[in-house]
Parts: structure tokens; C-alpha cells; sequence
């Protein structure tokens, strides 16, 4: 077969704007709407900015247009692109597990969106079945509304400004610290003395506090049952809907015990997964026409969002809340890294996603304005998301009576407790359920399709003859794997598995792999010798920015990354319990087992080619069409054809002095001398002449 009948039968995109989707696709995620804004808030507001925009421009940016430009220059994916130094052939067997991993989890995660968007729609002529506490799941502990202000409540003398001493009393005090069982259960169901004797006693440390004992109704506070929210830490209904009902939660005592399997999350887990097998049934020619309404989608529902959440009262003090600037945090490294580490998982940095699409495109594709664009798009959507977000949790807090930072979280918390508590409180709340929640799966589902395509195209790209042809059947096996290694997550203990692989599974692996990737290309392969593939894909050579980011810029910001990482780095938990350590072990396993096979395939490689073969490009590296093979990678004249090794053709390197044969798996470098020096070109030589060959 020839090489444009095996890049005929790999495909390529339909169009431009099909690549320029799947990588907009890819790079906003469900972290875009639930980490982002809880980031930016947690670390200072707008000024979250500053370190977010200096890392995206010194290391986000310019490891983006590394993994575009070095796919779309060599046409294959993550595992066979490495042939400028066999060595570190290993970064792609990592960025693929790294992928797999991840998936397991993140298709966990759309599978719960699938649940809520169903109850959702199925209450249509009703309200969500997280709005209320009337429900067979529910307990004693829900409460829609929080607990007022007791000073605002109680008829206490506005004289006496005692809003420290009952803020005290109402909301810290905590009656199983002060009651044993029994009298607790007297005292709950007990009649006025009770309360009489215990609050009279409770209150006697109190300085000034005689008037307020006199002025207050005790029956009041029975009906209040202040006492009893303070025993049992009242919770939400939108809580024990997720924990509950959904997941189950209360049925699994902790990592220990994770309780049996929930028939609903199975299907919902693999209603996510024969969807994701159905858009990437034919590759990129099925998955680069769905992302036209999964990548667009989420836009309409979050300016929707936005808009209704400016409308309701308390938006205001949300808004203010995300934006407001904090400048003394920037003296926080903390702030730097979490920038940091949002920018490299968001824009999908090693994971060889980025670096798959564009393998796809057109060769002269101009790749520099691609990265650009998805990376600046990237990071607008999360600013966007972040007001559509903290709109309506500021509507929340107002309503509930509660602060901002009091309903705002991260991760499910946010998209699976916090933000429907908040939809519930709106007027035609299954609605706006079913197209947030419906949001949420588009966000997963397109980058799923790079992640599992990265799987597909790499092992597809390593052995063509045999997986090639069989891709459909290959691609529902691996859909199919994955689908398996995520029923853990579908026990009633299954969150604490998620937590556990989303804390670990896309951490130090990652950073390594772009660090390496880096090394890689900079100070083994050649910067110089990089920039002039550039030059002959793109037409023109990188400016100086790219130089010095990839040279010095880059590395130390993923060094300064990994050292943050390394200082922070705690064990997993879940509602504040702790994993047991050998949990953590499996997630640290989780983490460092890409790594591991690295190292597996470096030394396979280096065994292979031996030392320096294993440093120096290989036959098949560069364009993968001969139409573009052109510049140094351009076949030798024929009369030359037959000066290689033996009867093998040769291809000439004129900037790194070098002759590739295309049977050895080596590079023959000639020895430099007047006959071999011609300009900048160099001859290729087998133990005879040396051919002065001119310079392309």
C-alpha cells in the first residue's frame, strides 16, 4: 500500500472548521464550568487572571502549539510520532493510558448528568425532585430554607445588641456536645422546663445575657428547633437527592465498604459510553460533525443562563463575589499553581488529544493561528461560565440567607448539589434542569471523543495491517473495557472511587509527560531543527517567543508546577472522610503507572537502537505524504539513488548533517570534509565516496 493510499484509508478532516470544533471541544470541559470559577474566587477574584494569562502565555500556549504542530507535521498519532528519537517513543504509550484513566471517570461523571437530565424531563408538569424534602429519600436533616438569623427572629430587646452572643448561641453551639441520648430525646419532644432548665444553663457563661432569657419565647425556639438543626446538621434536598437517592451514598460506610451495585448508574454508565461508541464509530468522520452541536451548545445554555441568573435578586453580590480582585493573593505561590494546573488539564496537555486531532489535518495547515484561537476560546469560555455560574449562587446565598463562599464549591459538588439547589429556586425549574444538565453532557461527551479517538488512532497508527481495517469492532472493545473498569463507580460507595481516581489520575503523570516532551524536542531533537519543520509545514519560521518559551519559559514553569504539587499534595477525601492509605496507594498506582511504562518502552528502545540511535531520527520521521517531504526530507537525486546502504535509497538532513536510509533504523552520519561540505549540505556514505549532494 502507498502512502497516500494508507492516508486516503486514515481519513482526514471534512473541513477546517470540523478540527477547529473538536479542539475547542476537547479543551472546554465540565472543568470550564465547575473548577474555573471556583478557582478564580477561591484565589482572588479578577486578579486570578493575571497568573492564569502569564502561565497560558509562558507554558499553556506554547505546549498546545508543541503537541498541534508536531502531529499535524508527522500525520500519525500518539504512539508512532516520536520517531525524531526512539527513545522517548514511551510518552505516547503514557499519554494514552493517561487518557484511558481518565476516561473511566470523566464518562462517570456525564453518566450522572444523564440521571438528573432524565428526572429532569420526566417532571416536566412539576417541579425537579430535588426541590423538596417530601420525599421517600429524604430524612429528618432536610431542610429546603436555612435557619434565620435568630436576632431578626426572636423578640429580643434591640437594645441590648447582642448579635455576636446569639450568633454564638444559634449557629456553633451543638446540643450532642452539651446532652447525653437521653436527655437529648427528652428534650427534643420535652415540654417548656426543659427548655427552661437547659438554656437557663447554657446560658448562665454568658455575660448580660439575663434580659435575653427573659425576652425570649421558649416555644419559639421549640418551633424553631434550632437545637435539633444543630444536633443533626441539616441538609439540603438537592444533597439527598445526589448522595441519596442517586448515588446511594448513605448505604456504603466508606472505602472499606462500597456497597452493591446501582442498576441505574450501570445503565446510565452505559447509555454514556454507547453514545461516545456511536460518535466515534467511523472516527473523525462521525465525531467531527456531532462536535457542531456539542461544542456550539453549551454557549446557548450558558448565555441562557447567564441572562435569567442577572435577573434574580441577589446575582449582583454573586458577581461581585467572582470578580472582585484580591491582589495581595498574587504573593501566594499557591494561586500560580492552582493557574496552572487548571491550564494544562483544561487545554488537555499530555494527554495526546490535541496532538491527534491535528494529526488530520492538512499539512499546510496553518496550526500556530489554531492554537492560538483554542487556547484564547479556552480561556473565555471559563471567565464566561464563571458569571453564568456565580449569578445564580449569589441568588442562591440571598434567598437562603446564607454568604456567597458558603454555597460555592468545586467539582460535583457544584454541578450535582450546589447549582440544582439553585435551579430548584427558579420558576420553571425542569426546564432549566434538563438544558443545564443537558450542557453538561455535551461538555463531556466531545472531549471524550479526542480522549478515546487518542486511544483508537494510536494503536490503530501502530499496527495499520491488523487494526486498521478491524477499527470498528476494535473501538467497541476498547469502549467496552472501559465501560468494565468503571462499575466501581457505579457501587453506592462509588463516588469516593471517582474522587479517588480524579485526584490522582491526571496529576504528576501529566506534568512529567509535558516536561519530557519538552526535553524531547528542545534539547534532544533540536529547537533549530524544530523550528525549520516548522518552517516547511507552515511557510513561515516561529518567532522568537517560541523559542525562548520552549528553551527556558515552559520547563520552568512545569518544574515550578511540580514542586507546588509536591508541597500541597494531601490524601483523598470525600465529605471530609479521609481514604484509608491503601486507597491513596491505588490512586498514587493510578498516577504513576503511565510513568512506569515510559520507562519500560525507554529501555526497550534504547536496547533496540542502542546509544546514540536511540537519540537520532529514525526513517519514517517527518511528513508522512512524499508530496511533503520536500526541503531536507526531499528523496536524494537519482543518480544517487543506489548511495545509501547498499541498494538503498537515502534521504539527506542539510541542517543536522545527516543521511536517513529508509530500511536502517539509524542515521549514517557522514564525516564532515571539503568534498562532503557543500554550502549546508551533506553526502550520504557507506564506506565509499562521498557524494557532494546540494542543499534543498
Amino acid at each position: 500500500m502507498t502512502a497516500e493510499q494508507e492516508e486516503e484509508e486514515r481519513g482526514g478532516w471534512g473541513s477546517h472548521l470540523d478540527y477547529t470544533l473538536s479542539a475547542v471541544g476537547l479543551a472546554v470541559g465540565l472543568g470550564n464550568v465547575w473548577r474555573f470559577p471556583y478557582l478564580a474566587y477561591r484565589n482572588g477574584g479578577a486578579s486570578f487572571l493575571v497568573p492564569y494569562v502569564c502561565i497560558l502565555a509562558t507554558a499553556g500556549l506554547p505546549l498546545f502549539f508543541v503537541e498541534t504542530s508536531l502531529g499535524q507535521f508527522t500525520s500519525m498519532g500518539a504512539l508512532t510520532c516520536w520517531e525524531m528519537a526512539p527513545l522517548f517513543s514511551g510518552l505516547g504509550y503514557a499519554m494514552v493510558i493517561t487518557g484511558a484513566v481518565v476516561a473511566v471517570y470523566y464518562n462517570m461523571l456525564i453518566a450522572y448528568a444523564f440521571y438528573f437530565m432524565m428526572a429532569s424531563f420526566v417532571s416536566m408538569d412539576d417541579s425537579v425532585p430535588w426541590k423538596y424534602c417530601n420525599n421517600d429519600w429524604n430524612t429528618p436533616s432536610c431542610r429546603r430554607e436555612g435557619f434565620p438569623d435568630l436576632k431578626d427572629d426572636f423578640r429580643v430587646n434591640a437594645s441590648m445588641k447582642l448579635p455576636v452572643l446569639w450568633d454564638v448561641f444559634y449557629h456553633k453551639s451543638c446540643v450532642s456536645n452539651l446532652l447525653n441520648a437521653k436527655t437529648y430525646a427528652d428534650f427534643s419532644n420535652g415540654s417548656s422546663a426543659m427548655y427552661d432548665t437547659f438554656l437557663a444553663q447554657y446560658l448562665k457563661d454568658f455575660p448580660n445575657s439575663t434580659g435575653a432569657i427573659n425576652t425570649l419565647n421558649w416555644y419559639e425556639v421549640k418551633d424553631y428547633r434550632a437545637f435539633d438543626a444543630c444536633k443533626r446538621q441539616y441538609t439540603t434536598p438537592s444533597e439527598e437527592y445526589f448522595e441519596r437517592q442517586v448515588l446511594g451514598l448513605h448505604k456504603s460506610s466508606g472505602f472499606d465498604d462500597l456497597g452493591g451495585i446501582s442498576v441505574k448508574l450501570v445503565c446510565s454508565l452505559a447509555l454514556s459510553w454507547l453514545l461516545i461508541f456511536a460518535c466515534v464509530l467511523k472516527g473523525i468522520k462521525t465525531s467531527g460533525k456531532v462536535v457542531y452541536f456539542t461544542a456550539l451548545f453549551p454557549y446557548f445554555v450558558l448565555t441562557a443562563l447567564l441572562i435569567k441568573g442577572l435577573t434574580l435578586d441577589g446575582s449582583e453580590d454573586g458577581i461581585d463575589f467572582y470578580i472582585v480582585p484580591e491582589w495581595d493573593k498574587l504573593k501566594n505561590a499557591d494561586v500560580w499553581g492552582d493557574a496552572a494546573n487548571q491550564i494544562f488539564y483544561s487545554l488537555g496537555i499530555g494527554f495526546g488529544g490535541q496532538l491527534t486531532m491535528s494529526s488530520y489535518n492538512k499539512f499546510r495547515n496553518n496550526c500556530l493561528n489554531d492554537a492560538v484561537l483554542v487556547s484564547l476560546i479556552n480561556c473565555g469560555t471559563s471567565v464566561f461560565a464563571g458569571f453564568a455560574i456565580f449569578s445564580l449562587l449569589g441568588h442562591m446565598a440571598h434567598v437562603t440567607g446564607k454568604d456567597v463562599e458558603d454555597v460555592a464549591t468545586s467539582g460535583p459538588g457544584l454541578a450535582f448539589v450546589a447549582y440544582p439547589d439553585g435551579i430548584s429556586r427558579l420558576d420553571s425549574s425542569p426546564v432549566w434542569g434538563f438544558l443545564f444538565f443537558f450542557m453538561l453532557i455535551t461538555l463531556g461527551m466531545d472531549s471524550q471523543f479526542a480522549t478515546i479517538e487518542t486511544l483508537i488512532s494510536g494503536f490503530c497508527d501502530k499496527f495499520p495491517h491488523v487494526l486498521r481495517r478491524q477499527k470498528t469492532y476494535f473501538t467497541f472493545v476498547c469502549c467496552f473495557i472501559l465501560f468494565l473498569a468503571g462499575l466501581p463507580q457505579c457501587t453506592d460507595g462509588g463516588i469516593r472511587v471517582l474522587t479517588l481516581l480524579d485526584d490522582y489520575s491526571g496529576s504528576y503523570n501529566l506534568l512529567i509527560i509535558a516536561l519530557l516532551e519538552t526535553v524531547c524536542i528542545v534539547y534532544v531533537y533540536g529547537l533549530n531543527n524544530y523550528m525549520s519543520d516548522i518552517e516547511m509545514m507552515l511557510g513561515f519560521k516561529p518567532q522568537l517567543y517560541w523559542k525562548v518559551c520552549w528553551s527556558f519559559l515552559t520547563p520552568a514553569v512545569i518544574v515550578f508546577v511540580i514542586v507546588i504539587t509536591a508541597v500541597r499534595q494531601e490524601g483523598s477525601e470525600y465529605n471530609d472522610q479521609s481514604f484509608p492509605d491503601w486507597a491513596d496507594a491505588i490512586g498514587w498506582a493510578s498516577c504513576w503507572f503511565p510513568i512506569l511504562v515510559l520507562i519500560i518502552v525507554t529501555v526497550l528502545q534504547l536496547r533496540k537502537f542502542g546509544w546514540p540511535g536511540c537519540i537520532q531520527p529514525t526513517s519514517s520521521w517527518g511528513p508522512s505524504l512524499p508530496s511533503d517531504r520536500t526541503g531536507r526530507y526531499a528523496p536524494l537525486p537519482d543518480h544517487l539513488e543506489n548511495g545509501g546502504v547498499g541498494d538503498v535509497p537515502a534521504y539527506h538532513n542539510s541542517n543536522s548533517g545527516t543521511a536517513i536510509t529508509t530500511d536502517s533504523r539509524r542515521v549514517i552520519r557522514p564525516p564532515r570534509t571539503k568534498t562532503a561540505d557543500v554550502q549546508n549540505g551533506y553526502g550520504a556514505c557507506q564506506n565509499g565516496p562521498i557524494y557532494d549532494v546540494p542543499s534543498h
